[in-house]
């Protein structure tokens, strides 16, 4: 059995002395892991570098096996984030949680769009942080935790609605959140529809996603979020802290 499409390159580990087991993101195909023979080569290993968008083809002698993968690069997203330190942290979060999150061999196709807009867009840098929070937000609807922001939780209103509840993932307004509004998740305004917002928007985003990835989908399983969200998130935060006041 073979298949041909367009992949992102997510993961890539040493296999032996001189292959490579690869994780790929197709649209039609999901998660892929295969075989790329040699792959520990300088030529092959910077073709399935994380990140890459890739022409690639699967080879497999029956459609449950690991299978062996060859392929070019389309569009070299890793060399693009290279040289800015947010966007290579934004790359790794990314495939880390999108490998992490989604189960083998099951198509997103609505995913893999926006995960390859994303990746196109990695010199953006910063900028790209409100997109990455609403990337996330659709994976965890895919995988049918998606959250509820249309209405209040509480009262039904549809305005004023800053908060999540963390256990149901619904809004929450500040008139209904009252003195409970302490134990609530800030619901940032981009995902309300307001913009882009800034570095504590940005952050608040973050904050909200971990905790439904990791209870509902990584906790599922037995497993921690990705060390490189924590990574992206701590590195943002940091950036915060650094940035002169201003007047």
């Amino acid at each position: 059995m073979e298949w041909e499409a367009p992949a992102i390159a997510l993961l890539a580990h040493p296999f032996g002395e001189t292959d490579l087991i690869a994780t790929l993101f197709a649209e039609d195909q999901g998660i892929m892991r295969g075989l790329v023979k040699g792959g520990a080569s300088r030529t092959k290993s910077v073709v399935f570098q994380p990140g890459n968008i890739l022409k690639v083809r699967w080879i497999g002698r029956t459609a449950d096996q690991l299978g062996q993968f060859t392929g070019e690069i389309v569009h070299p997203a890793a060399a693009d984030a290279m040289a800015d330190r947010v966007a290579l942290t934004i790359l790794q979060s990314l495939a880390a949680v999108t490998a992490g999150a989604l189960p083998e061999r099951d198509p997103y196709p609505e995913l893999f769009a926006a995960l390859l807009r994303l990746m196109i867009r990695l010199p953006e840098g910063e900028a790209l942080l409100a997109d990455v929070v609403r990337y996330e937000c659709a994976l965890l609807a895919a995988l049918g935790y998606g959250l509820d922001l249309s209405a209040c939780a509480v009262s039904g209103v549809a305005d004023g609605l800053d908060f999540v509840s963390p256990r149901t993932g619904r809004a929450v307004s500040s008139e209904a959140a009252g003195e409970w509004r302490d134990r609530l998740l800030k619901l940032p305004g981009f995902l309300r529809g307001g913009g882009d917002g800034g570095r504590m928007d940005w952050l608040g985003g973050m904050r909200l996603t971990a905790h439904f990835l990791g209870r509902d989908v990584f906790g599922a399983v037995n497993r921690p979020l990705p060390a490189a969200r924590q990574v992206l998130y701590d590195l943002i935060r940091s950036l915060e802290s650094e940035a002169p006041a201003e007047n």
